[in-house]
C-alpha cells in the first residue's frame, strides 16, 4: 500500500525520515496539505500536493490503495480526518504526540543520536522535581481535563497585565519581567523560575538531586514515573523534547517565525555577549534538528547556567531589534528562545548528558 503523509512541516518531515529509515520497503509518494500557502513545493524530492487536487486525480478504487498518515499537531487532526473521508480516503491514521514520539524514539535509536530517556535503566533514587507550566489568561479551554503530575504547577504568565487570575502562582511576584510577556511568551515564567525558585530546596539538598523545568499550558514533557527514577541514577543533566527536523536545515525555522532584522539583532547580541558560540552558529544552524517549544527539565545548576547565558542575550537582542521590544507584542523573543535553546544545548552536547522524551500536546 502506498503512503501519503498529510502535513509538510516538522512533524511530517520527522515521520517521513523515521519511516524511510525504519521501514525502507514502504515508500512515501506524496505529502498532502489543505493549502499550499506557506508550505514547500517538495520535500526530499517528493511533491507536496493540495489534497483537493490529489483526490481529483485518483479514481475511487485507487484511493483504497493509499494509506494516509496524518503528521500534524493534534489540534488540527480531527479536521483533517473529516477532509480525508469527504475526499474518499478511508485508510488513514493520525500520529498523536505519543505515537510521533515513539516513532522518533525508534528513529533516533537506529541513528545512534539524541538518546531517549526511556531506554535507560530505572534507578532507585527519586530526585526532587519541580516543573512550572506557563498558563495564560486567554488560553483556550482544553477539550479534556489535564491532570497534572504532583511535581507540576501552573504559573500565570503575563500576570502583571492580566485582568483575570488563572493560577495560584504568578510570574509578577518577586523578581520578574512579567510585563514583557507579549514578546517573551512562556519565557517570562522561565525568568521567574530562575530568579525566584532555583533555591526552593535550601542548601541541605544536593543540587545534583534537584531538577527544575518549564512547560507550556498544552505542551509538556511526557515522563513516566520510571522516567523520573532514571534521572538521578543515570546522571541526566537535561531532558529536552525529541528534536524536530527541518528541511534543508533549521534555518527554515527562524525564517518562518522571525523577521530578518530580529534575526540579525539576535546574532549581533550573541556575538557581543557569547562570541565563542558564534563560531559554532552556522554549523548548528546548518543541521536539521531543532528543540521546539522552550520545554525543558534540567538539574538546578544546569538550568541556572542556561538562564544566565540566555536572558542577557535576549535582553540585548531586544535593545537592538527594530521596532524595540516595548513597542511591539508579537512573541518574537519567545521564538528566539527556541533557537537559542537549540544552539546552547547542541553546542554543549559533549559536556552535558542530554536525554530526550516525547512532548505531549493536550487539546
Amino acid at each position: 500500500m502506498d503512503i501519503a503523509i498529510f502535513g509538510a512541516q516538522g512533524h511530517a518531515l520527522g515521520a517521513y525520515m523515521a519511516i524511510s529509515e525504519l521501514f525502507p520497503k514502504r515508500k512515501v509518494n506524496v505529502f498532502l496539505v489543505s493549502s499550499l500557502k506557506g508550505n514547500p513545493a517538495e520535500i526530499d524530492g517528493i511533491p507536496v500536493r493540495k489534497i483537493e487536487d490529489y483526490a481529483k486525480e485518483l479514481k475511487s478504487d485507487a484511493k483504497s490503495s493509499v494509506e494516509v498518515i496524518i503528521a500534524t499537531p493534534e489540534n488540527t487532526q480531527s479536521d483533517i480526518e473529516e477532509i480525508l473521508e469527504n475526499s474518499g480516503f478511508l485508510y488513514y491514521r493520525a500520529l498523536d504526540s505519543a505515537a510521533w514520539a515513539e516513532l522518533m524514539k525508534s528513529f533516533y535509536i537506529r541513528k545512534g543520536n539524541y538518546q531517549p530517556l526511556s531506554i535507560m535503566p530505572v534507578g532507585h533514587n527519586r530526585p526532587f522535581v519541580r516543573v512550572y507550566m506557563a498558563r495564560y489568561e486567554k488560553d483556550k479551554v482544553l477539550r479534556e481535563e489535564c491532570k497534572l503530575k504532583d511535581y507540576m504547577h501552573y504559573v500565570q504568565a503575563g500576570a502583571k497585565n492580566a485582568k483575570n487570575r488563572v493560577a495560584e502562582l504568578r510570574d509578577n511576584i518577586g523578581v520578574n519581567i512579567s510585563e514583557k510577556n507579549g514578546n517573551y511568551s512562556e519565557l517570562t515564567v522561565l525568568y521567574w523560575i530562575w530568579k525566584n525558585k532555583l533555591n526552593i530546596c535550601g542548601d541541605d539538598v544536593d543540587e545534583s538531586r534537584q531538577y527544575f523545568g518549564l512547560a507550556q499550558y498544552r505542551r509538556f514533557l511526557d515522563l513516566s514515573d520510571d522516567d523520573i527514577l532514571r534521572l538521578q541514577d543515570n546522571d541526566i543533566d537535561v531532558v529536552l523534547p525529541y528534536p524536530m527536523p527541518y528541511e534543508p536545515c533549521i534555518h527554515a525555522h527562524h525564517e518562518r517565525y522571525l523577521k530578518n532584522d530580529d534575526w540579525e539583532a539576535m546574532k549581533q547580541s550573541l556575538s557581543e555577549l557569547q562570541p565563542k558560540y558564534v563560531n559554532k552558529l552556522e554549523k548548528i544552524l546548518g543541521q536539521e534538528y531543532f528543540y521546539n517549544y522552550n520545554v525543558i527539565l534540567a538539574k538546578k545548576k544546569v538550568l541556572r547556567e542556561y538562564c544566565e547565558w540566555l536572558f542577557p542575550v535576549l535582553a540585548r537582542a531586544e535593545e537592538l531589534s527594530i521596532p524595540r521590544g516595548n513597542e511591539r507584542n508579537d512573541r518574537y523573543i519567545g521564538y528566539m528562545g527556541e533557537t537559542l535553546e537549540t544552539i546552547y544545548f547542541m553546542a554543549n552536547r559533549d559536556k552535558l548528558n542530554i536525554a530526550c522524551a516525547g512532548c505531549k500536546l493536550v487539546v
